[in-house]
């Protein structure tokens, strides 16, 4: 059939004979040559590992000395060698210690220097439950075991004398009572007071002018009724003395403490305040702070120049420099012994009381005053009542 005739019947006749699709596979795709992504610089590592090896073993040495070192000090302990040691010391074990008690006691002596390893110690053994009261003379030089012994069965059982310190005693009446009661002689007594070692911080040597002073402990011995032992006299003076300073510290509490760190006298000027409060009001409690207040108020002020109390002048000592009659300020320290409320009286004055004098009546009234012509008048109408108390 030609190709007109094709055409006729209707046939079409491409110019290819290859088929044309829409859609091929691969058609429109390019494939690039592929390159591997750049690599990210990693950060260098630090390398501590020789300085955490060299500080490792720094610890590990100073960790190993002070573990040799505690080992070397609680072993030196325990043989009681070393450490100031080798005088020879008393301590008393009242009936009823502690364990606890007992070790703070050894460890206030110098025997031991660490209580709670001693205390361990005891109860290990068994030792604790066996110690007995008394008083032990021994070297501090003794080990644990050797102190053990010596609280089982050694220990001075001694009856003890009941004895009353009343306020207002003064070292020469505390030594005349306990000489009295067979405690320990009067010169004992005194030689403890002046020479006397104790361990309380309130005995701080700074601040106890003992230079200026007759009696060194004047006034820092507590008035109170005690149990002494009387089998030695110079061991007993001791024993007293510490005994009686024993009190005033427990009396000394943290809240009076921190007022006297917080004020602005030290507690020998507060201890020789309470002295001359106490020689003025003992007898009237109430009366205290009132008292103190114009002791203060005569102190403080520019007006006075001394505080003027009258049994000042009876302290037979230090050749006029406690009478306040005649010197400016306190004296050099306590004329006797001050009960507690004399002391909190001392540091707690009555505050805004505006007096500068005062007197009192037979009856231990007392009257204030805030000039010298009104304080006259008072004792005039006293003195006409027949009313007033004059003091030499």
């Amino acid at each position: 059939m030609d190709e007109n005739k094709k055409e006729q019947e209707g046939f079409e006749v491409n110019e290819s004979t290859e088929e044309k699709d829409d859609f091929v596979i691969g058609q429109g795709f390019k494939i690039n040559e592929y390159e591997e992504p750049e690599a990210q610089a990693k950060p260098k590592k630090k390398n501590y590992s020789t300085l955490k090896n060299i500080i490792w073993i720094l610890c590990i040495i100073v960790v190993s000395i002070g573990i040799a070192f505690g080992v070397i000090f609680v072993g030196a302990d325990y043989l009681g060698i070393g450490f100031g040691r080798g005088y020879d010391t008393v301590i008393e074990i009242e009936p009823g210690s502690s364990a606890k008690v007992i070790s703070e006691k050894l460890a206030d002596s110098g025997a031991v220097k660490c209580p709670i390893v001693f205390r361990l110690y005891a109860k290990l053994k068994g030792y604790d439950s066996q110690f007995k009261y008394g008083v032990y003379n021994f070297n501090n030089e003794a080990g644990y075991e050797s102190l053990s012994i010596m609280l089982i069965e050694e220990g001075a059982k001694i009856e003890s004398v009941r004895v009353t310190i009343p306020e207002m005693s003064s070292v020469d009446d505390i030594a005349k009572i306990l000489e009295e009661k067979g405690v320990c002689t009067k010169s004992d007594f005194i030689n403890e007071v002046q020479n006397g070692e104790f361990n309380y911080d309130f005995l701080d040597v700074e601040d106890i002018p003992a230079q200026k002073v007759y009696y060194r402990l004047e006034g820092y011995l507590f008035p109170d009724t005690y149990d002494f032992y009387c089998y030695d006299s110079e061991e007993c003076a001791h024993l007293a003395v510490d005994k009686m300073l024993s009190t005033l510290n427990s009396k000394l509490t943290s809240d009076l403490r921190d007022e006297l760190k917080s004020g602005k006298y030290s507690l020998h000027e507060i201890m020789t305040m309470a002295s001359i409060i106490e020689l003025e009001a003992g007898g009237s409690p109430s009366e205290m702070k009132n008292v103190s207040a114009v002791f203060y108020n005569r102190l403080e002020s520019d007006e006075y120049s001394t505080l003027g109390s009258s049994p000042t002048r009876k302290y037979p000592y230090g050749n006029g420099k406690y009478n306040t009659y005649e010197i400016k300020g306190l004296p050099p320290g306590p004329l006797c012994s001050p009960s507690l409320s004399s002391i909190i009286a001392s540091l707690r004055p009555t505050k805004n009381f505006d007096y500068y004098y005062f007197v009192t009546d037979k009856s231990m009234k007392f009257y204030y005053n805030e000039t010298l012509s009104q304080h006259n008048s008072t004792i005039a109408k006293l003195q006409r009542e027949n009313n007033w108390i004059y003091e030499d």
